[in-house]
């Protein structure tokens, strides 16, 4: 059974830094892509970053140069280190994983349950 957990919201003062991060757990599984997305009550879930299998990156414009997202495969885990964070941050944050059974050789997405960042000014 695939558990997606995520961690390392909360709350901090404009310019400080969180570094979140979204777990794969199970047995004979391995996480692929992952794209981290957040969303402010009422509006639409919007896209932040993502990392490929292969280690490509991509991001929203307004994040490019403060947020960078990474992966450390052996612990089936992605981060998303925020730094010089502003207060339009504030969101509850997603993350969307594409986990590989490696034994039945399928791939499936799941969502984490979300972890909020709350930036004071």
């Amino acid at each position: 059974q695939v558990q997606l957990m995520e961690s390392g919201g909360g709350l901090v003062q404009a310019g400080g830094s969180l570094r979140l991060s979204c777990a794969a757990s199970g047995s004979g599984l391995s996480i692929a892509a992952v794209a981290w997305y957040r969303q402010v009550p009422g509006k639409r879930r919007d896209f932040v970053a993502n990392i490929s299998s292969g280690d490509s990156r991509n991001y929203v414009d307004s994040v490019k140069g403060r947020f960078t997202i990474s992966r450390d495969n052996a612990k089936n885990t992605v981060y998303l280190q925020m730094n010089s964070l502003k207060p339009e941050d504030t969101a509850v944050y997603y993350c969307y994983a594409n986990i590989r059974d490696l034994d039945r050789a399928t791939e499936q997405g799941y969502w984490g349950q979300g972890t909020q960042v709350t930036v004071s000014s």
